[in-house]
């Protein structure tokens, strides 16, 4: 699948690491995303809510009946393949397999097999408002 037909078809975009600080990337691309009406899952211990919506502790806390299209990992890339591990967790008894999208620099080989063996999309070392933005 292109990138732009999973921007395209994606309603709901877990934001892993999303944070309550305004200068931070993954504040900023979070209400980027809401603006341009994707559905935002927070996910990171150190947050309640972000924008007004539940933050979730880890991938594990996320209930089984919401259904995430794209997991966007904004954690340094020492935590990806953990990460990566959690999500292919998370979703597998689920019908979905959730693409995975490492911001720049988050992406390492390790984490990249594990999603691809696991039948998921992995979009590697892209930002999404960047892609977005050129693509739409």
């Amino acid at each position: 699948m292109s990138i732009k037909e999973l921007l395209y078809q994606a309603k709901t975009i877990a934001i892993v690491g999303c944070s309550s600080k305004q200068y931070r990337t993954s504040y900023m691309i979070a209400g980027y995303l809401l603006d341009v009406g994707y559905e935002i899952i927070p996910v990171n211990p150190n947050e309640s809510r972000v924008f007004g919506i539940t933050c979730y502790p880890s991938v594990f806390d996320i209930p089984d009946d919401i259904r995430i299209d794209i997991f966007n990992i904004f954690r340094n890339k020492i935590y990806t393949f953990n990460m990566v591990q959690e999500i292919v967790e998370w979703s597998a008894n689920l019908r979905n397999r959730p693409s995975i999208w490492t911001q720049l620099d988050v992406s390492t080989s390790a984490a990249k097999e594990l999603a691809e063996s696991s039948g998921h999309n992995y979009i590697e070392n892209r930002c999404i408002l960047v892609e977005h933005k050129r693509l739409f």
